[in-house]
């Protein structure tokens, strides 16, 4: 059922999760109208803000109402895209006098939860279509509070205290950061941060799924091969269809997620065609365990 508010519509995307917003500039959006916005993000956990056109200022301007900025993650060189602007990052696969003027390519992206090899991963990402190609480069979002709520209550009771740690050497394109080794030999060796399975999500309470990527992951408290097959059998579930929304982009669209409660993924696009987002993201804290 879609809402109205006085200067605005939002409209469910599925029964999973996700809103679209029409009729709203994020440019000179009022505080009632951000604080409709806040609230439609909050039980819809994605919204897709539809038809804007805002400059790399208002855009950061409107990302951080949320809280904080984040800086841009770790780069493959190293360093920012826009040095003026840290806190934006370039998502691109175009090459400009032999140079890559973003990052993360054309490839498949893999499920992940933005940084979660961070100690305090960012609370929500926002990004900023200006470029997109006719067909593939879709993002697909799922809803971590029903992949809990749905798992078995033997499976439930077993995750409640485990942890698992989130490898910080690999982007989710499966590329190799920067000033990073790979190649290990023992799950001692792989850096990033430890954050439980199971997480109280702070604006809500809810106990939710954390699970960040898959690559490198392992669960703190378990031997590797049990650490394997419980991951495994974790992410089979979490990633199904019904627990899922595709978003296929179009110029002019905006992307909020709820960090802590989603996970997303990309599909792949032709190396030939142009795609250019920007992004941003706002700075989080360690949410604490569900259970202890």
């Amino acid at each position: 059922m879609s809402q109205s508010t006085a200067s605005f519509d939002i409209n469910p995307l599925s029964p999973a999760l996700g809103a679209e917003v029409r009729g709203i500039d994020l440019a000179t959006i009022s505080d009632a109208d951000f604080a409709a916005v806040q609230a439609a993000w909050h039980e819809n956990l994605v919204l897709v803000i539809r038809d804007q056109k805002i400059s790399d200022e208002d855009f950061l301007s409107f990302s951080a109402r949320l809280g904080a900025l984040d800086l841009a993650p770790i780069t493959v060189t190293g360093k920012p895209y826009i040095p003026e602007l840290p806190h934006l990052a370039v998502i691109s696969n175009v090459v400009e006098d032999g140079q890559a003027i973003g990052g993360l390519g054309n490839s498949e992206l893999i499920w992940h939860t933005d940084m979660s090899y961070a100690e305090n991963p960012p609370i929500a990402s926002l990004l900023y279509s200006l470029e997109v190609p006719e067909t593939g480069g879709d993002t697909w979002f799922c809803n971590m509070y029903k992949a809990y709520d749905s798992l078995p209550a033997s499976l439930k009771q077993r995750i409640a205290t485990l942890t698992c740690k989130h490898d910080s050497s690999h982007n989710s394109a499966g590329e190799t950061r920067k000033g990073f080794a790979d190649g290990f030999t023992s799950r001692d060796e792989i850096p990033g941060a430890v954050h439980p399975l199971v997480c109280q999500h702070p604006a809500t309470g809810r106990p939710v799924l954390y699970l960040g990527r898959r690559e490198n992951a392992y669960i703190v408290e378990l031997p590797d091969h049990e650490s394997e097959a419980l991951l495994d059998e974790i992410w089979s579930h979490t990633t199904r269809p019904e627990n899922s929304l595709r978003h296929h982009w179009r110029v002019g669209d905006i992307l909020m997620w709820d960090n802590r409660c989603t996970m997303h993924r990309r599909d792949d696009f032709n190396q030939n065609t142009r795609r250019l987002m920007h992004r941003s993201q706002v700075k989080g804290r360690a949410m604490a365990p569900a259970y202890t």
